[in-house]
């Protein structure tokens, strides 16, 4: 069976990749393609169109991307509706997604769309669920984003979060000697995240190492450019090993600085305790707090409704705080590790991936 897959960033590609690796296993013969980035291409999908460079945090910084993107959604409908393939799997990114749905179902595609982790949940957008249930089929990533489907009426189907199936939470390590440990910096995936936040996560290292000389280092690069600008960035004074991977790097981590987004919840996930930053532009967080009244940001937070990883945004994100708070977690680790074994309960079983790639495959 032949399945289009449409990614707007690494998290959905990753997705994509666990998702696709799981069809395999009962459909020997699937062919993948679509629209993604270097890791769907690594796994084997053929590539229409890269994603490279169009996620982004508010409509301000998506403005210069719009006319590629919308050529895109044109070339890819049309070539869609020529060679129409069994599945369409869309993943997050609501910005192009949706539209594309909407055009499919316009043009007269008839056949199955999934939406895995649609849009329309966390911020209670009604309208924008109606869209999404009306043209695909929604696979909810959390209880209380399909639960949000279900009180408008609208079919959602919930298997729990995919990534259950593939993190296995670690037992809990001792906290490492007083001057040292082994601490993660990931700075996040889209280039405004590595701008604002690179120089912040050497800052917070270098005030933690006054307290813990000893401490180890690794910076999680998400792609080549991730890569390219954290070697630039770091000095060989700075003892910081840029590495790939960032399951690896935070299983072998005592503590880990995290920018907001999914690698939030792999963390915790696997048992990894966080501490979870977030900065963009002055002008840009006024917008986003202008719709976005919630009290926390971090998706361990969101999940529990309650900070089990301190987090700092804009004007909170202080390397001072940053270095206080990881250093806190070090000498203490048990307290979030036990709220993260107790939130992974919540978060879905280790069924849920194998189950919506049953759902995506079947014909209902």
């Amino acid at each position: 069976m032949r399945y289009f897959f449409s990614t707007g960033e690494a998290s959905g590609e990753l997705s994509a990749t666990l998702l696709a690796d799981e069809i395999v296993k009962n459909d020997r013969d699937a062919i993948f393609f679509g629209i993604g980035g270097q890791r769907m291409k690594d796994f084997g999908f053929e590539l229409w169109a890269n994603n490279r460079g169009w996620s982004s945090i508010t409509p301000f910084s998506v403005l210069a991307k719009v006319p590629g993107m919308f050529l895109t959604l044109r070339r890819s409908t049309a070539r869609l509706m020529r060679d129409p393939p069994e599945r369409i799997v869309l993943i997050d990114f609501g910005a192009f997604n949706l539209g594309l749905a909407t055009a499919l179902r316009r043009r007269g595609y008839g056949g199955k769309i999934v939406y895995y982790f649609p849009p329309g949940a966390w911020f209670d957008k009604a309208e924008q669920a109606r869209v999404v249930a009306q043209t695909t089929e929604p696979i909810p990533a959390f209880r209380h984003q399909a639960e949000f489907y279900w009180s408008l009426g609208l079919g959602a189907h919930y298997f729990g979060h995919p990534l259950v199936s593939r993190y296995q939470m670690r037992e809990m390590r001792p906290a490492p000697h007083s001057d040292g440990g082994t601490v993660s910096l990931l700075p996040g995936s889209r280039a405004a995240e590595l701008r604002h936040h690179i120089p912040l996560l050497l800052d917070s290292l270098n005030r933690l190492r006054i307290l813990r000389p000893k401490l180890k280092a690794y910076a999680v690069a998400a792609d080549d450019r991730a890569e390219e600008l954290l070697k630039g960035a770091i000095r060989a004074e700075d003892a910081i090993e840029v590495v790939r991977g960032t399951k690896a790097t935070l299983e072998n981590s005592d503590a880990a600085w995290i920018a907001s987004g999914t690698a939030v919840l792999e963390a915790a996930l696997l048992g990894v305790p966080a501490v979870v930053f977030y900065l963009m532009r002055p002008f840009q967080m006024r917008v986003v707090r202008s719709f976005y009244h919630g009290r926390y940001f971090a998706l361990t937070n969101l999940i529990a409704a309650r900070e089990i990883v301190p987090e700092f945004a804009q004007e909170a994100a202080k390397p001072e705080a940053l270095a206080a708070a990881i250093d806190g977690i070090l000498r203490d680790p048990h307290p979030q590790y036990s709220a993260l074994r107790e939130l992974r309960k919540d978060i879905g079983t280790a069924d849920a991936l194998p189950r919506i790639a049953d759902f995506v495959a079947s014909g209902s």
